[in-house]
């Protein structure tokens, strides 16, 4: 027999439940119910440091792949919340199991997939782990929206300007609680101050940027400021100070603002919660509506006149505001895979500006350079129509002259050629309509004559296996539908490159300039300039 245990705990800790400990109680339990299992081979996975909200655990996703390698016979788990405290994705996982004729064990409840019983008892005790799992969630939201709106710090990184400080507050009751508020980095909060004063002078804050990096004006990270950064610090009600014209911007905006206009003052700055949806994947920035502003602790730095004002110019300005910068350009060919020998990062396209710029002029500069000027990388420009129009020129030749280039290009064209006009699914489906004839058939036969029993099991068993391979095929069309979505997806690219391989040299100057890109990244590693000279590394062959 063959057993897989699976282990997980959130955080590493002394106490109770230890990876060690549940492997350890695992192996007896499997040892005391199965007494051939001494000689039985146990597969161990540990996920140490990981939530059960959510199945992305590194051993638990190996798990799951080498349970379609190399099928066990059952799954053991100390108890059932180390697998899962999320409904959907604990059926996921037993549907699985039941597919593969894969039984589930929790030695702690004692459930066992095995068993109808067993079965029934642990949808519902997963069930009630979800339930668990989110309640905790939402009281502890409660309680710090709660929190929120007293105006105390409520931990994480502080923002730039400032530490944490703690405080002893007398409660109703008499109990004595702790609670934190922010206090004053006079060094960074004069970074702060420069920031917003210079971007009300600018009103870019790529001006910004370059002017901290020309003053050698630093992060505490000991790095320079990055664009998102300033922008963080600019879009922040922390420095903010919270008079009436704070007031009447957050209350204008629909904001939860938990002071009341008498209790406005230009002592203190602002305390906001709830800017970031931290259910969703990479916590996105939520609207003003919904978050919670109130009155905190700590002193304020920018009136709020002038902290609404950097807010709107913010809102209208391009490219930092809601209209995006335009990252894919339709004008040049080597964006991006050029890289500067100075500092060794990319260069990227940029239009020139200027009164006597042309929108078809542009030239590829560097990413450090353009963030902070020549104080970054001194690498030399280079006019973006001429490198274009030689590298193309450059490729060309060396194609013809280096046959290895054309019998690489041909190769590509006969694989995709080659490939097979009939989708998998579709090949699938034929193997799923002879199973099922095939169980038509005997039906059939039982209904149409009178078996004896040693036939009528034959038919039986045979029966039963056809059920199973047809549950197995159905599966794998599943699959298989799913790659077919995918690879159609780049079934206009196969046929844009059979037709454009057969004639290189000439379709090339016709490609668009999206298509010109993806030969050229077909055959460029990437390209290197110095200053002087532009070096161009070929894929190997």
């Amino acid at each position: 027999m063959k057993f897989f245990i699976y282990s997980r705990k959130s955080v590493y800790t002394g106490k109770g439940e230890s990876i060690d400990n549940q492997i350890e109680m695992c192996k007896q339990y499997i040892y005391s119910k199965f007494p051939d299992a001494t000689n039985s081979h146990i597969s161990i996975y540990e996920d140490e440091g990981f939530s059960a909200k959510n199945t992305e655990r590194p051993q638990f996703q190996k798990m799951l792949r080498d349970i379609k390698l190399q099928k066990p016979d059952y799954i053991v788990c100390y108890r059932l919340d180390r697998i899962s405290r999320n409904v959907s994705d604990f059926s996921s996982l037993i549907e699985e199991l039941n597919l593969r004729n894969i039984s589930f064990i929790c030695i702690k409840e004692e459930f066992d997939t095995s068993k109808p019983m067993g079965k029934a008892m642990m949808f519902i005790a997963s069930v009630f782990a979800q339930l668990e799992r989110e309640t905790i969630a939402e009281r502890v939201r409660d309680n710090m929206m709660m929190l929120a709106r007293t105006g105390r710090w409520l931990g994480g990184t502080t923002p730039t300007g400032y530490t944490s400080e703690k405080l002893q507050e007398l409660v109703i009751d008499g109990k004595i609680k702790t609670s934190c508020k922010l206090k004053d980095n006079p060094e960074e909060l004069l970074a702060v101050d420069l920031i917003f004063q210079k971007y009300l002078e600018y009103k870019s804050i790529s001006a910004v940027s370059k002017y901290l990096i020309s003053q050698n004006i630093k992060s505490r990270n000991g790095k320079y400021y990055s664009l998102l950064g300033i922008k963080d610090i600019l879009q922040n009600p922390v420095y903010c100070i919270a008079d009436q014209d704070a007031r009447n911007y957050f209350v204008k905006e629909n904001a939860d603002v938990c002071f009341e206009e008498k209790d406005c003052s230009n002592r203190y700055g602002l305390i906001s919660y709830n800017k970031r949806d931290y259910k969703k994947k990479h916590a996105p920035r939520q609207s003003i509506d919904k978050w919670i502003i109130s009155m905190g602790k700590h002193k304020g730095r920018i009136e709020g006149k002038k902290w609404v004002e950097v807010q709107a110019i913010i809102t209208e300005n391009i490219p930092t505001g809601k209209k995006p910068s335009k990252i894919h350009n339709d004008y040049s060919l080597l964006s991006g895979l050029i890289y500067s020998d100075h500092c060794g990062g990319r260069m990227f396209a940029k239009q020139r500006t200027g009164k006597s710029a042309n929108s078809m002029l542009f030239d590829y500069i560097c990413h450090s350079k353009l963030r902070g000027g020549k104080n970054l990388c001194a690498c030399q420009n280079l006019n973006g129509q001429e490198t274009d129009a030689a590298v193309c020129q450059h490729l060309m030749d060396y194609i013809i002259e280096d046959s290895s280039i054309l019998k690489l290009l041909e190769t590509l064209k006969r694989d995709i050629q080659k490939e097979e006009t009939e989708s998998p699914s579709e090949r699938i489906q034929v193997n799923i309509k002879k199973c099922s004839d095939e169980m038509d058939n005997l039906v059939n036969s039982i209904s149409e004559t009178k078996p004896s029993p040693i036939l009528l099991e034959k038919i039986n068993i045979k029966m039963q296996y056809l059920e199973q391979e047809l549950i197995e095929l159905k599966e794998k069309q599943y699959q298989a539908q799913q790659y077919d979505l995918e690879t159609d997806n780049h079934k206009q690219k196969k046929d844009f490159l059979i037709s454009s391989l057969s004639n290189l040299k000439n379709n090339f100057s016709e490609l668009t300039i999206q298509e010109k890109r993806a030969f050229i990244k077909l055959l460029v590693l990437k390209m290197i300039w110095d200053g002087e000279n532009l070096h161009i590394f070929i894929f190997s062959k």
